[in-house]
């Protein structure tokens, strides 16, 4: 049991360590954004993207509620943070070089 306590404290951390990841991104697009006449096609994207971010939040909220063993048992959300993350970081990429 102690075993299955520590595996899902480590999961919701980890899915904690991406949603401050994607939180950083976001950041970072913002103040890109900010200081740019940006198109846009940045605003709507960024938009889409905290909307997903949300719906994350929410997610690991409700993986919270859950005892051990459910936590263990559910199919994580990884790939769709790998998804928001690397759709963010391209973002940021062309905001930075002014495309």
């Amino acid at each position: 049991m102690a075993d299955s306590n520590l595996m899902a404290e480590k999961r919701i951390k980890q899915y904690q360590s991406h949603l401050q990841h994607i939180d950083e991104l976001m950041k970072q697009a913002d103040v890109s954004l900010s200081g740019n006449k940006s198109p846009a096609d940045y605003q709507v994207e960024i938009t889409k993207i905290k909307q997903e971010r949300d719906k994350l939040a929410d997610y690991v909220d409700r993986l919270k509620q859950k005892s051990p063993e459910q936590l263990l048992q559910t199919a994580g959300p990884m790939v769709m943070w790998e998804i928001i993350a690397q759709r963010l970081e391209k973002l940021v990429g062309h905001i930075g070089k002014g495309e």
